[in-house]
């Protein structure tokens, strides 16, 4: 739908005006508030993780540190080791899948099109994937980072706040891609489909790691809406004839 009705060139013109991109590619301090300090974070959380799932499986400590383990476990994430296990993993997956989908799909970004000044014609996918051109810029692998984070939506431990971290997620993840955007570095559509691509690959791995969870928690919702039901059928008088 983007590519035939060109909607991603109209939206990319928003952004381009006499020759020139809204935003310098690499200009400060844009460049580390949108790119690299999201990027550094999302690096050292992911270390975190790892060191959480280390020190969770670690043995017994000694009898003499004993006493100061509690002193460390305030640090930990309070979450059971299958859900940061899960965590991680969309982490990496997430942002290795859109990598490789760069490689194979060959499209140009904005900046590189004929239109905004570069050297090369405006192709569809399938053009683009035949060409084989040394392009890589779909999907959008910078925001998919961010996008990454929809695994929080999807631990049951947070089900809560799941709304709540759904939508903070977004709004991250087009902040990071829009960013992006507005240097030529990405269509609109390149962050739309790392953004469903994320939260297609987050949505089906917690279906898989998390299935007794969800199925007891919707029978645990029937039986306390039964309950509730009972209760309320047993307060009704009925009348006489």
């Amino acid at each position: 739908m983007f590519e035939h009705s060109q909607l991603d060139l109209r939206i990319s013109e928003l952004f381009y005006n006499n020759g020139h991109w809204l935003l310098e590619k690499g200009a400060q301090p844009y460049a580390f508030i949108f790119y690299d300090l999201p990027k550094a974070l999302l690096i050292l959380l992911a270390v975190y993780l790892i060191v959480v799932l280390i020190i969770k499986y670690r043995q017994p400590l000694p009898d003499l540190a004993s006493q100061y383990r509690h002193k460390f476990d305030r640090f930990l994430l309070p979450l059971p080791v299958r859900e940061i296990g899960y965590l991680l993993i969309i982490m990496v997956i997430v942002p290795a899948t859109i990598a490789t989908l760069k490689g194979f799909t060959h499209v140009s970004c904005p900046n590189d099109l004929v239109s905004f000044n570069g050297d090369l014609p405006y192709l569809n996918l399938w053009q683009n994937i035949v060409a084989a051109t040394p392009a890589r810029c779909f999907p959008a692998a910078h925001a998919s980072a961010g996008f990454s984070l929809y695994g929080l939506a999807f631990l049951p431990s947070l089900y809560t706040y799941r709304d709540r971290i759904f939508t903070i997620v977004t709004g991250l993840g087009w902040t990071m891609g829009l960013y992006k955007m507005l240097f030529g570095d990405h269509f609109f559509s390149h962050t739309l489909v790392s953004m469903l691509l994320s939260l297609t690959i987050a949505c089906a791995l917690a279906t898989l790691l998390f299935r007794d969870t969800i199925i007891n928690s919707v029978s645990s919702a029937k039986g306390s809406n039964s309950k509730h039901t009972d209760r309320r059928l047993s307060t009704l008088e009925i009348p006489n004839n």
